[in-house]
């Protein structure tokens, strides 16, 4: 029996832009080998897979709200309600996560262990409230990514005065990842930052979504 398969990625978050954009490909790629090779395994089982394939990988795999352990492959989902209204502006050129974790890493050589999720932002997602999610969110790696690359406190900036909540970097950057209050006030941030010259372009998603699965 012929094992192989011929995998057709039609891919729009950009390589190394701090989107799991890879690891979403990867979960991707389970669900659909599980399906054509009639294999059966299990969303857990399949999970176990992911998390040799990569720490990042179980989550796209699941979706929804959840906080990772360990290498961040281990996942406690959350309760989060309502819908939350993101812009993420790419740059063309990508960021290399191994290079932002080594400027981490010297900017903060005595870093502490990561502590728990903070109860403002469980609260902030439990209620639905995307004004106290905004001012819940941090990323330890955004000093290191501003660091590699100044001009992306441009996009932060531009996008909180075009209405954002909060803009912030996305995983390793370079993406910007900005909060809105609404679907109207995320059209018009995408908007501007297309038209500022200072991203590739202005993508937007709504949140929380369904993670890996077969459509059509």
């Amino acid at each position: 029996m012929d094992d192989g398969v011929d995998l057709l990625l039609r891919k729009r978050v950009p390589v190394a832009g701090g989107m799991a954009g890879g690891s979403a490909d990867a979960a991707a790629a389970l669900v659909a080998c599980n399906a054509l090779w009639g294999t059966e395994l299990t969303s857990a089982e399949l999970a176990g897979l992911a998390a040799e394939l990569g720490a990042d990988v179980p989550f796209p795999l699941y979706g929804a709200t959840a906080v990772g352990h360990g290498r961040g492959d281990r996942l406690t989902p959350l309760l989060a309600r309502g819908t939350y209204h993101w812009v993420f502006a790419t740059s063309a050129q990508g960021l290399s996560t191994p290079a932002v974790f080594r400027r981490f890493d010297e900017l903060t050589p005595a870093a502490a262990a990561p502590a728990d999720v903070p109860a403002a932002l469980t609260a902030a997602l439990r209620d639905g409230d995307a004004a106290a999610l905004a001012a819940a969110l941090h990323n330890d790696l955004q000093a290191a990514a501003l660091d590699l690359r100044p001009q992306l406190a441009e996009v932060i900036a531009l996008a909180e005065s075009a209405g954002a909540l909060r803009a912030i970097v996305s995983g390793s950057g370079p993406t910007i990842a900005a909060l809105a209050p609404d679907p109207a006030t995320a059209a018009a941030v995408a908007n501007v930052l297309n038209a500022s010259g200072l991203v590739a372009a202005a993508l937007r998603a709504d949140a929380p979504i369904a993670g890996a699965r077969m459509v059509g």
